[in-house]
Formats: structure tokens, sequence, C-alpha cells
């Protein structure tokens, strides 16, 4: 059976690869300017399928990043919190031992108290350590101080955070590190007579009463045992949060991989391929202008 071919024809299959010449090259062009393979869905479904489970894990990676940053603050904060207080207890400790001395007058006695006094302050001051407004010694409390002088007006200092709970960062999507310390556990509380504060407290008033404190050497070196101690549990947190932030890294760089291998497209090759689309398109323009010459109708319209 032969089939009839007529002008119309050939000029309706023209035009039907011109135009697939057309998007093909449309979408080259696209690709080339756009930067990536998949500009809808339609383009790659499975692709833009992992494209979304990579971008969702990016995210989050993102936030662990943020966790893991204001781990890192929270924990270098408390190092340094517990670095001062450790410094105060030594140099305490020093005078106390200074103090048993049997040539200390009375005027070396008082100013014994006096710089005693001030390392209380400065043993203060390191308990009330806050970092970005919260405090790094009171768990979740939004206390405005972690230790404060008690409602009688005396110099006793009792711990005025939580009865429990801690902060916590999570720095990945299977660990949370604890990030502050409990202060009771640190300075001890009046409640329970073990101060550090009310163990300076009660030094002053003997040096002021003439006698040496050289006595309190065990109660010192409890306390400063025990802050030491805290300082290494936090190092060990801080550790670990630095690793944290490594591996986050390296999940950074493999999640970016990821997705640039789903997305981004072979720069050189789409340029290859939309040349020859140029090509192609040029030539089928050529050769549909001379098959399809115009007949005597089209000069009558």
């Amino acid at each position: 059976m032969i089939t009839r071919v007529t002008s119309q024809s050939m000029s309706r299959f023209a035009q039907q690869n011109l135009q697939s010449n057309m998007e093909r090259l449309a979408r080259l062009q696209e690709a080339a300017t756009g930067q990536s393979k998949i500009t809808r869905p339609s383009d790659d479904p499975s692709g833009t399928a992992d494209t979304m489970r990579v971008r969702a894990d990016q995210r989050a990676n993102e936030q662990y990043k943020r966790n893991i940053d204001d781990a890192a603050g929270w924990l270098a904060t408390l190092d340094s919190a517990l670095g001062s207080a450790t410094d105060a207890l030594h140099r305490v400790r020093d005078l106390a031992v200074r103090s048993g001395s049997g040539s200390v007058s009375d005027t070396g006695r008082e100013a014994i108290a006096l710089e005693l006094s001030a390392l209380k302050d400065e043993l203060l001051a390191a308990a009330n350590t806050r970092y970005m407004g919260r405090s790094v010694f009171a768990g979740n409390s939004d206390a405005p101080a972690v230790f404060a002088p008690s409602a009688d007006g005396t110099l006793n200092y009792e711990f005025t955070g939580p009865a429990a709970g801690s902060v916590e960062r999570r720095v990945d999507a299977a660990t949370t590190v604890r990030v502050d310390a409990d202060g009771r556990d640190v300075f001890g509380t009046e409640a329970g007579g073990d101060s550090a504060f009310a163990l300076l407290d009660a030094m002053v008033a003997d040096l002021r009463a003439g006698k040496p404190v050289n006595g309190y050497l065990a109660d010192i070196d409890a306390r400063l045992k025990t802050v030491v101690a805290q300082r290494a549990e936090a190092g060990v947190r801080h550790a670990q949060v630095l690793r944290a932030q490594e591996a986050n890294m390296e999940q950074s760089v493999s999640l970016e991989a990821r997705r640039s291998s789903v997305e981004d497209p072979d720069v050189g090759q789409v340029i290859l391929d939309l040349k020859l689309q140029e090509v192609a398109y040029q030539s089928a323009l050529a050769v549909t202008a001379r098959v399809l010459q115009p007949t005597l109708m089209d000069f009558l319209r």
C-alpha cells in the first residue's frame, strides 16, 4: 500500500521535528545557565527524591553544627570558671599553711583574712559565671545568681538553682552532651554545711580571733579535689564536643558531595551537548527550508 505524502504532512512533520530540537536545545540551555540537572521534579523523579533527602540531612547537620558551637561555648566558659575556682582554692590553701607559722603577727593574720575575703568574692564570681545570659552552674534555672546572700543578710551563700535538671545539647542524631555543672556539687551548699563560702567565712573569723587556720587544710583539699574532678569531667565532655565538631565537618563535606552528584551537571558535557544540539537545530532548519519550497498556493495567499 502506497501512502500519499502531501506538502501539508511534510510541513507538519518538519514543525514537529523542529519543535523537538528546540525543546532539547532549551533544556540544555537551562541546564547550562541554571547549573542544575533538575529544574523541575519531572526532569528526574528519583533524583528529586534523593536530593530532597540529602537537603533534609544537610539542614539537620547545620542545626547540629549550631548546637555543637553553642556546646563548645558553654563548656569553654565552664572550664574557665572552674579554672578560676581552682586557682582561688590553691591560693586559699597557701594562705592557710602560712597562717600556721608562729612568726605571723596580728597584722599578718589580718592581711591574710582580707585576702581570704577577696578570694571568697573571686570564688563567688566564678560560681555565678554566665554564658549567653545563662548561668553555667544553675542547670535549667533562670535565677539571676547561682549563689546569693541568705535572706537574713548573713554572709552565708546558698544555692538558688533548681533541685534537678541540666543543660544538654544534641550534637548528632544519637548523642547529647551535658554542657553545665551543678553548683551544689562544685561549691557545696550552706544547707549541707560544706559550702566553700562558709569555709572561707569560718577561716576569716578564726584569723580575726587570733587563731591559725591550718587546721582547715583537710577541708580545703576536699573542696579542691571536688573542683578539680568537676573540671576534669567538663574537659572530657569538651573533648567529646570537639570530636563531634570534626565529625560534623566531615559529614557536611560528604553530604555536599552527595548533593552535587545528584544535582550539579557536568558543565563541560552540557556545553558540548549544547553546541551539538545547536548544530543539529541549524541543520534541521536548513534542510527544512530546502525541502519545503514555496508553492503557487503560497504566493496566491
